[in-house]
């Protein structure tokens, strides 16, 4: 063989590898790219709404007392982060929505990446990918740089709002720039737990429990002055740093650039190193088999829904018990600052002034983490179904409709118990915290927003029997894209009647107020209604396979 005919050869393999690059490109990219619309409409849609939102309510009201009053409160900066620059509609924006919305990006981010990683080697498809001409680490870079065109997409739709909003471009671009790059983190770290993780689930909860981590090291920074240096350890300190619409820092936002940086990196090596199908961190094969909760469908369904229903309750009850500890705090704020609490009326969130006023409006909040939980945990079973890893189950002389109702109640009874959780550790803040909060109040204002959280169980179902790809958006439909909908028809005055289109018209303000027994009777008779639904569809339709 002549040198020329290497050449050529080598060529034509470096031609037939780039293709095939390509290809997965833009495979990856039609996967992520409802994902991606959905979250950038989301955060660039509630930018604009509560930077148009101040122009009505709160231009002229934040002078230099009211910022220095919400800035010594500690509570006030451990829930909403440090207030700055609240005088102008920019930095409102960024106080009252930066870490909202850095954490939908974020998870969404870190669920993406180990979805096109860790399952797809999960679900088999990975092997015949890489027996191709593709090398191991190939994929993994292709759906960082997907991932990374879209966080730049989203973080670029969010300027734009600000920018239509009329806050100032410099101050918009710092906040993009800052959102990209916490996007970036847990993408990043989303895809090296999937290379350190032998399965999608536990890469999945390292992924979380690493955004939960930095979220709490925020929190010490911004309310514990002695921890004030820890801001620069953790992503969403690190925007706060960067000030956008005040000091319009540089600095942090390239230290923050190190982070996704440093993680995908490592993710690349860690990918290069291990066999396909197994991670770096493996358990020993010589546990015995755990055979526990194997022996009924509905064993099986507590067993499949048993950790990551742990998970969300430490999540949820952690972040309850702080603010049941923070209550007594935010209210001697208020009664010495009344003017926040009209401002905060004005905006959509009255009665804060009382311990069950505040609980209220913390449990009208609670729909959507619990709502969540539940469309992910449908969508996880059509997941499953998809990946082929029900045929067992689905070929046992077992009726469908048994199956997924079986499935549904598990998931129903997880997301009563993620409330229940709720509210019992937040009357244990409040009770260390002295404040005058009942236990009966607070479980009751938790159970009030179990009808809006299984409204999204409904639709997630519906979605499981007629569009099971789409489960995860249909589910989050009632809870995320109510509440969006009900700020925005708040911040416009819009007509009357568009606010029955919102599930959240039909909460009460519990404990604060008796509850509308007549509108929760029917959120359920509606939820039962698209359960029924879902269900019959899901006995008609073939498996999704």
């Amino acid at each position: 063989m002549t040198a020329e005919t290497v050449r050529l050869s080598s060529e034509r393999e470096i031609l037939a590898q780039g293709s095939a690059g390509a290809a997965v490109t833009r495979h990856v990219a039609r996967r992520i790219r409802r994902g991606a619309l959905l979250v950038g409409l989301a955060a660039a849609g509630m930018s604009a709404v509560v930077a148009g939102q101040y122009q009505a309510t709160f231009a002229g009201e934040l002078n230099g007392t009211a910022i220095r009053a919400l800035a010594e409160n500690p509570a006030i900066r451990i829930l909403f982060g440090p207030p700055v620059a609240l005088d102008d509609p920019g930095g409102f924006t960024v106080w009252r929505t930066g870490t909202p919305i850095q954490l939908l990006t974020g998870v969404w981010a870190l669920l993406t990446a180990t979805r096109l990683t860790r399952g797809e080697e999960d679900a088999g498809r990975a092997d015949l990918l890489l027996a191709g001409r593709l090398r191991a680490a190939d994929p993994l870079k292709r759906v960082l740089a997907v991932l990374t065109a879209a966080a730049v997409a989203i973080a670029a739709a969010v300027a734009l709002a600000l920018l239509v909003a009329g806050t100032q471009p410099l101050g918009a671009v710092i906040h993009a720039a800052g959102l990209l790059g916490v996007t970036m983190t847990f993408a990043a770290a989303g895809a090296l737990s999937a290379q350190l993780m032998p399965a999608r689930a536990t890469a999945t909860g390292l992924a979380v429990a690493a955004l939960g981590t930095f979220l709490f090291l925020r929190m010490l920074a911004d309310g514990v002055s002695a921890l004030s240096w820890a801001a620069w350890a953790t992503p969403f300190g690190l925007t706060a740093i960067a000030a956008p619409y005040a000091d319009d820092r540089i600095v942090p936002l390239m230290v923050l650039a190190a982070f996704p940086v440093l993680l995908g990196a490592t993710a690349v090596i860690a990918c290069s190193r291990r066999d396909v199908g197994r991670g770096v961190l493996n358990p020993s094969g010589r546990r015995r088999p755990r055979v526990g909760l194997l022996g009924s469908v509905t064993g099986f369904a507590v067993r499949r829904a048993a950790r990551p229903t742990l998970a969300w309750s430490l999540a949820i009850g952690a972040y309850f018990l702080l603010v049941g500890v923070l209550i007594a705090s935010i209210l001697r704020f208020l009664r010495e600052n009344p003017r926040f609490a009209e401002l905060a009326a004005a905006a959509g969130f009255g009665g804060l002034g009382t311990a069950e006023g505040f609980a209220a409006a913390m449990f009208s909040l609670l729909t959507i983490p619990v709502g969540l939980h539940a469309a992910t945990r449908i969508a996880a079973f059509a997941a499953a179904e998809t990946d082929r890893r029900l045929t067992l189950l689905l070929a046992l002389p077992l009726s469908r409709h048994r199956i997924v109702l079986t499935e549904l109640l598990i998931t129903g009874l997880g997301a009563l118990g993620l409330l229940a959780t709720a509210g019992t550790l937040l009357w244990c803040g409040a009770t260390i915290a002295g404040a005058a909060l009942p236990i009966t109040a607070a479980l009751a204002g938790a159970g009030n927003a179990a009808p809006v959280a299984l409204l999204a169980l409904g639709t997630a179902a519906l979605g499981l029997g007629w569009a099971p790809r789409a489960v995860t958006a249909l589910g989050a439909l009632p809870v995320a894209g109510g509440f969006l909908l009900t700020v925005i028809l708040q911040s416009t005055h819009a007509p009357e009647w568009l606010t029955y289109l919102s599930p959240y018209t039909y909460l009460s303000s519990v404990p604060e107020t008796p509850p509308d027994w007549s509108a929760t009777v029917g959120l359920l008779l509606v939820s039962g209604a698209l359960v029924a639904l879902g269900v019959l569809g899901y006995q008609r339709r073939d498996l999704d396979t």
